[in-house]
């Protein structure tokens, strides 16, 4: 029994952490469209990035190559992370 709740919370964390990335990307698309040259702007969509590699498999048969894979992370997005989580909680 614990362990489907831990697996369904990991599940629920996830849904929300990519569901939460996609409306912060939105949502900084948008500023970046609607906003004027400002302070407030420079702010919201200046941001931060992560990449991981390409990661390539060689196997006899099959080669898989993965990535580059990479997270922009800015206020917007931490912003339409917690719109998700809050949503996720009072609904599910």
């Amino acid at each position: 029994m614990l362990l489907d709740t831990r697996r369904r919370a990991a599940i629920r964390l996830s849904w929300t952490l990519v569901i939460g990335l996609f409306l912060g990307g939105l949502l900084t698309k948008l500023s970046e469209m609607f906003l004027p040259d400002s302070a407030a702007r420079d702010f919201l969509t200046t941001s931060v990035s992560a990449y991981i590699g390409p990661l390539s498999i060689d196997l006899v048969a099959v080669g898989l190559t993965l990535g580059p894979l990479s997270v922009t992370l800015n206020v917007l997005t931490l912003v339409g992370i917690f719109i998700v989580a809050l949503i996720a909680r009072s609904w599910i």
